[in-house]
């Protein structure tokens, strides 16, 4: 299952019910927002794979980070460390928050929802894209098994996995095509 596929099924759907809820939009409005949002994030996280200190950090976070938490209690979603987390993850990803003001306002163009709703959608989104990732890694043991040796070829072979759908070696026609189901 894909990124985003596994976002828009977290806690069973709760987690864009909780979404929808928090921001005061529909649940229709926050899947399409979510379908906008994850591609910038899924294209943040591989960024971050592509040097070894951005691979470093990124397993770093999957190990001690417990991101699971906001797949599998929905509720955290509406907490404020949440945001803080999500805004710190957002940092690690896109390196400075005028990258996050454009991809917010790229994201509500599509949508034609609020640029504001948006800025406080995306923290949430990256919290969970995390969490999505630390699940996976968590499920497959990944963590453990890894040698030093192998970490980077093994970390970044399951993340592209998890990000390219169709297994064609880019995950960008994945992203976008996932999106367009929500359009």
């Amino acid at each position: 299952m894909g990124m985003l596929e596994t976002l828009l099924a977290a806690g069973g759907g709760d987690s864009v019910r909780q979404i929808a809820k928090n921001l005061g939009i529909s649940e229709g409005d926050a899947t399409k927002a979510i379908g906008q949002l994850s591609p910038s994030i899924s294209q943040g996280i591989r960024k971050g794979m592509s040097t070894s200190d951005g691979l470093g950090a990124l397993m770093g976070a999957l190990q001690s980070g417990q991101h699971q938490r906001y797949l599998d209690n929905p509720a955290e979603l509406a907490k404020q460390e949440t945001v803080t987390d999500g805004n710190n993850i957002l940092s690690h990803l896109f390196g400075s928050k005028d990258v996050s003001r454009n991809v917010a306002q790229s994201a509500a163009d599509k949508t034609g929802l609020d640029t504001g709703i948006m800025k406080k959608m995306l923290p949430m989104i990256a919290a969970m894209a995390m969490g999505s990732l630390s699940k996976n890694t968590a499920t497959s043991n990944l963590t453990n098994q890894l040698t030093e040796d192998t970490s980077s070829s093994g970390l970044s072979g399951m993340l592209s996995q998890f990000l390219d759908s169709d297994n064609d070696g880019s995950v960008t026609d994945d992203l976008l095509g996932m999106a367009k189901k929500f359009f």
